[in-house]
């Protein structure tokens, strides 16, 4: 099994890498969160936490930047129905921080936010995953729960302005990288500013 790779990218998509590894060409699909955290800088190093999918057809790797995406990648495809490309379109419709969040708290309507994920799905994730992330929390990297409910009031507050919610959750995840714990009036004003440059 292939747990971990070092190498350099030879090319990049949002969803996938090419990593050169001692000479020898990986392709590597990533998630969106993956891909937001790989060096500008193609002639560095990167490493990556990977999980090889073995299927009957084709041998297939995936990325992650962090042990804990991986962990929760794992976590997803346990669940019946949801496969490593399901899993990897999931995590990369949200922050893994707010991931663990909704399924802690129950939140299916954040759930079935994320694309592709319908009720039936979403039902199943909270049912089967609500436990196993309470003991999977003390390994993760989370962001503060308060950060949570402010992110999603603010990009709740743009998508009522008018702004695509794809959009807004981008300006907010900008900004949020930028300022600790800001108030949700700060939050929403430097969002807008950047929405409207």
């Amino acid at each position: 099994m292939i747990g971990y790779l070092t190498g350099k990218i030879i090319s990049k998509k949002p969803t996938q890498i090419l990593l050169d590894v001692n000479g020898v060409g990986y392709i590597v699909n990533i998630t969106i969160s993956t891909f937001e955290s790989l060096s500008k800088n193609s002639s560095e190093k990167v490493s990556l936490f990977t999980y090889l999918s073995v299927r009957e057809d084709a041998l297939v790797l995936f990325g992650f930047s962090t042990q804990s995406e991986k962990d929760m990648f794992e976590l997803l495809i346990s669940v019946n129905g949801v496969g490593p490309k399901s899993a990897q379109s999931i995590l990369s419709g949200i922050q893994i921080d707010e991931l663990h969040t909704a399924l802690r708290n129950n939140d299916l309507s954040r759930i079935i936010a994320i694309p592709g994920i319908g009720k039936k799905t979403g039902e199943r994730l909270l049912i089967e995953l609500r436990d196993k992330v309470e003991k999977l929390s003390d390994s993760f990297e989370f962001s503060h729960d308060i950060n949570y409910a402010i992110k999603n009031d603010a990009i709740l507050a743009l998508s009522q302005l008018g702004y695509n919610s794809k959009t807004a959750e981008k300006a907010v995840r900008t900004i949020l990288a930028d300022i600790e714990n800001p108030s949700l009036e700060i939050l929403v004003k430097k969002s807008l500013s950047l929405l409207n440059k």
